[in-house]
């Protein structure tokens, strides 16, 4: 999960997208799946953030 964004970086989707995936209906899945697009081109997009020491 990337912590920026709370988004999964794999499909980009939120905890709760991904644990209430087989409760949602239809309609809130294809919601769901419209926005993929648009958060995978924001993280593109998205200018580098400095790496953090651990």
């Amino acid at each position: 999960m990337d912590p920026a964004t709370g988004w999964c970086e794999g499909c980009y989707r939120t905890l709760a997208e991904i644990g209430g995936w087989s409760r949602f209906s239809e309609a809130e899945r294809d919601r769901v799946i419209a926005s993929l697009g648009a958060r995978r081109r924001a993280v593109r997009n998205a200018p580098p953030r400095p790496e953090t020491a651990e």
